[in-house]
């Protein structure tokens, strides 16, 4: 068993993990939730796998649960699916006082979770991550939110769940596409971070050598996004450093309408593009890009695409962390240090036709 805890006064709440703790979810809800009515909100892929499996278990443990399933993929991560969501929720007779589980990766995470804290203006919810990119990183740290047409995550709020469970034998079931979209968040926290832990990725070569240790990989990951959070909850200095190659990649994924990448493929190209451009421009040191790329690569994630770069600049300059015309990008000085650097709109054309050239 691995456990943390995110130290944040009133907000602050424990992470969990190991193998088969699925199996005990019920026992730990009864330690933070004295009430009896439960909603489990989730999407169709997952509820095929697990949806009956987890209503049992709470069953078992002397809950009401209610389950709201709507359809899988980013493209539902919008407004007609929240509000559809909430309305169901509504119908299943849950108030406040009441509890919600976020059951799935980041789409359910944060449609899930932004829901919650909406929902009569907030009821409590907890999340069960079943991606690895989930397990590793949305599921901590209270964004919630919903894409528009304008963007991803352009309307969300801040709000901690009361705890996190993860289960790692979940990951059994997933597509390996979508545990090499995971790893892209894992080489991120090495890179910006933790150096050591970088080259333990490198050396390790691939996912299966890992997967031996994934428990501690998950903890390792949830331990430096807890440090960071715990710093700066709202996102507004040190965990602008979670961006590290995010402006790019939620573009990038914008501009296919999120059908042609997951988004750690589209975050793994956003890193590899965006420490080229720092390299330069002096700000990182030389070859560090070929050490990402060497890693991104070995995990079998893509790091280069031939997007038209002016569609780029145009969707980054609705993006959410725009804040009065000043875009904070996430540079790597070298491997485990960063620099966030502010360019204003006017400058974005200039920094960003380095891309593919």
């Amino acid at each position: 068993m691995e456990k943390l805890h995110i130290n944040l006064g009133e907000k602050s709440y424990d992470i969990f993990i190991e193998k088969g703790v699925f199996s005990q979810v019920g026992e730990y809800i009864k330690k933070i939730y004295k009430n009896k009515k439960i909603v489990v909100v989730t999407d169709t892929n997952v509820d095929k796998l697990y949806g009956d499996q987890l209503i049992k278990t709470l069953v078992e443990s002397g809950f009401f649960p209610k389950k709201v399933v709507f359809i899988a993929g980013e493209e539902n991560k919008n407004f007609t699916t929240l509000i559809d969501v909430q309305e169901k929720i509504i119908d299943c007779g849950i108030k406040r006082g009441d509890l919600l589980i976020a059951f799935g990766g980041g789409v359910v995470g944060d449609l899930a979770g932004f829901a919650a804290s909406t929902l009569y203006r907030g009821i409590d919810f907890i999340q069960i991550p079943t991606t690895l990119l989930s397990q590793v990183d949305s599921s901590v740290g209270g964004k919630v939110a919903v894409d528009t047409s304008r963007g991803k995550n352009l309307v969300g709020s801040f709000y901690q769940p009361k705890l996190v469970l993860i289960d790692p034998n979940l990951l059994e079931t997933l597509e390996k596409r979508e545990v090499r979209s995971g790893m892209a968040e894992v080489i991120k926290y090495g890179a910006i971070y933790d150096k050591e832990f970088f080259n333990f990725l490198l050396k390790e070569n691939n996912y299966e050598n890992i997967s031996k240790n994934i428990e501690k990989i998950i903890k390792r990951c949830c331990e430096i996004k807890a440090k960071i959070v715990e710093i700066d909850e709202l996102d507004t200095g040190i965990r602008m450093i979670l961006n590290y190659g995010h402006t790019l990649g939620h573009a990038i994924e914008k501009h296919y309408n999120y059908g042609k990448y997951t988004h750690g493929e589209a975050i793994s190209i956003g890193m590899y593009e965006i420490t080229k451009i720092s390299e330069k421009l002096g700000v990182t040191s030389a070859n560090t890009s070929e050490k990402i790329k060497e890693i991104l690569i070995k995990y079998r994630l893509p790091v280069e695409d031939k997007v038209e770069t002016k569609d780029l600049i145009e969707i980054m300059k609705s993006d959410k962390k725009n804040i009065s015309g000043i875009l904070n990008f996430i540079f790597l000085k070298q491997i485990g240090e960063v620099e966030v650097i502010g360019v204003k709109e006017e400058k974005l054309e200039e920094i960003i036709l380095n891309i593919n050239n």
